[in-house]
């Protein structure tokens, strides 16, 4: 797509696998750990699998987001449209989920509220740097 900033893209999936490695291993890491696991052992998978893949997800969410975005938006705008869409689009759709689930309100919380600033923050990055 023509009106993407590449750089803005990449600044915006770096600042959002920043913010998950913050707010699951210093903010929420216990009370994450506690809720996810439960009492489970958790499932395989190699760290670099892991975090490579949650950076091209990032980059990917990054990236759409971009492009639902459109060229020249502020960044009130921007940031204003990361908040929608993590709170009213990202976390709603986790909340179907874990309500059929039965996953924990506290699990719930923590996993929106990321996504929730994850969106803002990749909105508030590209309206800054458009």
């Amino acid at each position: 797509m023509p009106h993407v900033n590449y750089l803005a893209v990449l600044a915006a999936a770096l600042s959002s696998f920043l913010l998950g490695g913050l707010w699951y291993s210093v903010l929420f890491k216990n009370a994450w750990v506690r809720e996810v696991n439960s009492g489970a052992e958790p499932k395989g998978g190699s760290m670099a699998m892991i975090f490579g893949g949650a950076f091209v997800l990032a980059l990917i969410a990054a990236w759409v987001f971009a492009m639902f975005l459109g060229p020249n938006v502020s960044w009130q705008f921007g940031a204003a449209a990361g908040f929608a869409a993590g709170a009213g689009w990202v976390a709603t759709s986790f909340g179907i989920n874990y309500l059929f689930a039965r996953r924990s309100l506290v699990l719930f919380a923590i996993d929106a509220g990321y996504h929730t600033v994850q969106f803002t923050l990749i909105g508030l990055i590209l309206g800054l740097w458009h």
